[in-house]
């Protein structure tokens, strides 16, 4: 299998907010940092950069209002790949589960996907914000978020990413 990047991301963030080991994942700053750091990625400014050669793959694409961004997590360390279960966001109160349960960026093929808000494009430029993506992260593929394409009813998750959800949520009320 062969993955090209059509582009990169843009940002101000350094190194990723969730650190993979051996021994399952944490947060960079604490497992109460986790709740702040879902609000300060929601609503900071990311630049999706693609190559100029490919521009046009983006048209039309300013006719919607969010995109899902499907990205490599390229500073997520080889060690980490191997991890096969972490308590979710680095939460101790939460038992541990399978990654494939986890939207942990600690993954076999660190590929992770994030809908986001687009504001504007500029040319090969697309502004978001959302992306909880590290500068420089390889971009592999942009699709349109179009909501009738995800199920309305029937949907289940379990307690405990509930719970995450919640906590998200009350702290941006």
């Amino acid at each position: 299998m062969i993955l090209r990047p059509v582009g990169f991301v843009r940002n101000t963030v350094q190194e990723p907010f969730l650190v993979a080991g051996r021994d399952g994942i944490s947060t960079r700053e604490g497992p109460a940092a986790s709740r702040d750091h879902v609000r300060s990625v929601k609503e900071a400014v990311s630049d999706i950069v693609i190559d100029e050669n490919r521009i046009a793959l983006l048209d039309g694409i300013e006719d919607y209002s969010h995109i899902t961004v499907l990205y490599w997590g390229h500073k997520v360390p080889e060690e980490s790949r191997s991890v096969d279960r972490v308590h979710p966001m680095g939460r101790t109160d939460i038992p541990l589960k399978g990654i494939f349960s986890t939207c942990s960026p600690a993954r076999p093929n660190p590929v992770l996907a994030t809908i986001v808000a687009l504001h504007t494009r500029r040319g090969n430029v697309l502004e978001v914000t959302g992306l909880d993506a590290v500068d420089g992260s390889p971009v592999i593929d942009i699709k349109p978020y179009v909501p009738a394409q995800y199920p309305k009813g029937g949907v289940r998750i379990p307690a405990w990413m509930d719970g995450l959800m919640k906590e998200v949520n009350d702290r941006q009320a």
